[in-house]
């Protein structure tokens, strides 16, 4: 036999795990603890007093006559001898043939009835004369009669009816907690009761639900937003209400409110401290990552089903073959074992003394199995009834302000169904964490707390136009106090998927310019319209189209737009851009992408653009015909557009006054004679290129002011560059130039000349004749030696000789009244050779901001 404690751990499933036991599992663990009761009682029983108790049937012999219709009275002829007072007697009992010998109670009962006669007396004394060894063969005859009749006579269930109790009541435990075992169903079980709990005991979810409670009008906003003992660096928005993961909360319970109406305050209980918001985060993901998991098969539901069926198989076989056997257990029994030849009898009369206990006990175990029936049937009806594999949180979405908490399906949406059986209260503070806007509002709380007015007023700097910028990068959203930043002229923010602008934004009045890296930033109505009507600059990086703001081409203001990111036709099928033509006052176009051509919502701005810029990626640019229709582009840049030659279409740009083509493979520009007719270009950059020579039809350009041919093959410079009596600013710098011509002396405007990374080795005087120059870069050359003339350069205020084969400067250069230290780039050594009093001059500060000035 199993005792009770080792039948028990089948079903001892962990505390934890009844949050997934409805009340009829609960009531069949209990039915079966009581089976278990049953069966080892009854057990106990039989193994204490089962028995049965025999006597034979006798046939009557009266009068030497056998009566037929007295079968199951004894008629016998016995002879009994007595002696004195002799305790012990004998009684020779016939039956047919075979004497036996029995018991001396049996022949006192019957010693009444008969009369000894003189034979008898006479068997008497010869048995007393006689000797040998007394024995207990009688009692071991009924002994080996009431075994075999137990087991010949008692129906086998009454024998076996502990056993069969016992192993059908296993057989129905294991059945209920199977799927609390089976390893594929177990471990998802075992997370989603583990998440179940941390979600009920979180801080986070009681007060989302209590402060969303108090959020369901909008007199409730405008008094949080309104309240007088909040910072004015803390955000008052609608989503105060909002808990943090790792923001301490100001207590509500302090707010003063009008009386003319009822306000229910939010307790102050619901306040979170950092830990408690930071475990509230981890719960955002685990429940993500679990739901991810679980959602995509039915294994939990399928397994429950099965083993329900199972359950309600069972009763129905333990209740057809029980029922036949009530009947057939009874305190009589006729046994016929055959074993005449062995004690004379044929028949014998039995008397089972458990017989009725284990009525009842079998009448019990039938009511038990009933009522363990009717609710395994229950069970199928409500497995059926509804589909469990589809959850709905209706009813949380409409007592909350969490509307997009989203349905759940297969095993996930079982396991809901099972926890509602215990109670509802789970599954709506679960849903707290399946919610995008309660997880928003845990962010923003946390981002609220940790970037406060303080912390990014330390963040604020200046850049190079002397605006006060504020750079944000990978935050979970845009803190409220940056709002509060009126000062503020650039705002960057980068890698925030959450970012959100709210209407606080109109207080920032000198906010100009919006950097959104990767941000798809969304923004209130009154927050757009404050940036319709003041933004004037706005960068845009992205990796697909699609992630552009919709707002973005309504900014009827915008003056300058940067996109940065993904516009490949292939790719993208047409160019996602939208409708470019409500940005009325766009000025500034800048595309860095990988175009094939230029995209055709571009031309709806063309009319208004002042400077276009395409920055590929090596792409090749085919199609530039749009250029035709800008026909107000002062500036243009191509770069890396694998530019072989210079666009036809450029030629139509009358009012073009810059073109920039750097980066390309352009081999020859023969076509520059055609920039004749752009009167207004003043400055053309071909930079990182491959040109090997320069036309002479350069000359034509009168107006160029700038030209740009640094890091290309050229070898020479052709005499018609210095016939370009404007030109302002020449680089040839990292090319093949070994000479530089005396004709450079006739640009008598040349301020800023750049030569190098070529092969110089001696400059002409007629360089010094360019008295005008500031700036002139000589290095990594062969120069061996600059020439004493260079005092003539009066405004110099740059000169670089690094990397030359010089032995020496001239002292003639502390005549440049303009040049410091600072712009002198040389060799240590080589500035040592100096006499010290130009040391001196070149050491002094009253010149350096100046120089740097220009």
């Amino acid at each position: 036999m199993f005792t009770l404690a080792e039948v028990a751990s089948l079903s001892d499933i962990q505390p934890t795990y009844r949050i997934l036991k409805p009340w009829w599992d609960v009531f069949m663990d209990y039915l079966a603890v009581v089976m278990l009761m049953v069966a080892i009682f009854a057990g106990t029983m039989q193994l204490t007093k089962d028995q049965v108790v025999c006597l034979p049937v006798l046939q009557s012999t009266v009068n030497s006559k056998v009566q037929p219709d007295t079968a199951g009275k004894a008629d016998f002829t016995t002879v009994e001898t007595t002696t004195g007072h002799e305790e012990t007697s004998m009684r020779t009992v016939s039956f047919g043939s075979t004497p036996t010998v029995t018991p001396d109670i049996l022949s006192r009962a019957t010693s009444s009835q008969y009369q000894p006669t003189e034979s008898a007396q006479g068997l008497k004394k010869e048995q007393k004369d006689s000797s040998g060894r007394k024995t207990n063969l009688d009692f071991q005859q009924y002994v080996f009669i009431n075994q075999m009749c137990y087991h010949l006579a008692l129906p086998w269930y009454s024998k076996y009816f502990p056993y069969l109790v016992l192993i059908h009541t296993i057989i129905l435990i294991v059945s209920s907690n199977f799927w609390f075992k089976y390893p594929k169903t177990c471990s998802k079980i075992e997370h989603f009761v583990s998440i179940l709990g941390k979600c009920f005991e979180s801080p986070w979810t009681t007060k989302a639900l209590s402060e969303t409670a108090c959020e369901d009008s909008e007199e409730n906003k405008q008094r949080l937003t309104g309240a007088q003992s909040l910072p004015k660096y803390v955000s008052t928005s609608s989503d105060e209400g909002s808990p943090s993961a790792s923001t301490p909360m100001i207590t509500k319970s302090g707010f003063k409110f009008s009386a003319d109406k009822p306000m229910i305050e939010i307790p102050s209980v619901t306040i979170l401290d950092k830990k408690d918001g930071e475990q509230a985060k981890a719960l955002f993901e685990k429940v993500r990552k679990f739901r991810a998991h679980v959602e995509d098969s039915d294994l939990i539901y399928k397994l429950y089903v099965g083993q329900t069926v199972i359950k309600t198989v069972k009763f129905i076989f333990i209740l057809c073959y029980t029922a036949n056997f009530v009947n057939t257990i009874s305190f009589e029994h006729i046994c016929n074992p055959k074993v005449e030849h062995l004690i004379g009898y044929t028949q014998f009369e039995c008397t089972h003394n458990m017989a009725y206990m284990l009525k009842k006990l079998l009448i019990s175990y039938i009511s038990l199995i009933c009522v363990y029936g009717f609710i395994c049937l229950y069970t199928l009806f409500w497995l059926f009834r509804i589909p469990l594999k589809e959850y709905s949180f209706e009813k949380v979405r409409e007592e909350s302000s969490f509307s997009d908490i989203p349905d759940v399906r297969n095993d996930f949406a079982f396991l809901l169904h099972m926890v509602d059986q215990y109670d509802q209260l789970y599954s709506k503070r679960f849903g707290v964490f399946l919610s995008e806007v309660s997880e928003n509002k845990l962010r923003g709380i946390s981002l609220n707390h940790e970037w406060t007015y303080e912390k990014l007023r330390q963040h604020v700097s200046r850049n190079a136009q002397d605006k006060q910028e504020l750079h944000l990068f990978m935050l979970s959203g845009v803190p409220d106090a940056v709002f509060d930043l009126t000062d503020l002229d650039v705002l960057k923010l980068e890698l925030i998927p959450e970012a959100k602008i709210t209407a606080k934004i109109s207080q920032m009045t000198n906010l100009q310019e919006l950097h959104l890296y990767h941000c798809p930033a969304k923004v209130e109505q009154t927050a757009f319209s404050f940036l319709r009507d003041h933004l004037r600059c706005l960068h845009v990086k992205f990796t697909d189209v699609a992630e552009i703001p919709a707002w973005v081409y309504l900014l009827k203001t915008l003056r300058e737009l940067y996109l940065i990111g993904n516009l490949n036709s292939e790719n993208n099928k047409m160019i996602g851009l939208e409708s470019l033509r409500e940005l009325r006052h766009l000025k500034i176009l800048h595309v860095k992408s990988n175009l094939t051509k230029i995209p055709p919502n571009i031309t709806d701005v063309a009319p208004h653009l002042t400077k276009l810029v395409i920055h590929n990626d090596g792409t090749k640019l085919v199609v530039l015909n749009s250029l035709k229709k800008m026909t107000n582009v002062a500036e243009l840049e191509l770069q890396n557009c694998e530019l072989e030659r210079i666009p036809h279409a450029i030629f139509s740009l009358s009012n073009l006054q810059e073109l920039d083509l750097k980066s390309n493979s352009i081999r020859t520009i023969e076509e520059i004679i055609s920039f004749q007719h752009l009167k207004r270009l003043t400055c053309l950059k071909l930079w990182h290129n491959k040109i090997v020579s320069i036309p002479s039809s350069i000359t034509h350009i009168k107006n160029l002011e700038s030209l740009y041919l640094s890091n290309n093959k050229l070898e020479t410079l052709p005499a018609a560059v210095f016939s370009l009596q404007k030109l302002r600013c020449l680089d040839v710098s990292y090319n093949s130039i070994a000479v530089i011509p005396v004709e450079i002396g006739l640009l008598q405007n040349l301020q800023h000349f750049h030569i190098t990374g070529n092969k110089v080795d001696v400059l002409p005087k007629q360089l010094f004749k360019c008295v005008k120059l500031r700036t002139l870069s000589l290095g990594q050359n062969c120069i061996t030696s600059i020439p004493d003339k260079v005092s003539q350069l009066l405004q110099l205020t740059y000169l670089e000789l690094k990397g030359n084969c010089l032995d020496r400067l001239p002292a003639t250069l502390g005549q440049c009244q303009l040049l410091r230290k600072s712009g002198l780039v040389v060799e240590d050594h080589l500035f040592d050779t100096l006499p010290s009093e130009v040391k001196e001059l070149l050491n002094q500060d009253t010149g350096i901001p100046f120089a740097n000035g220009i």
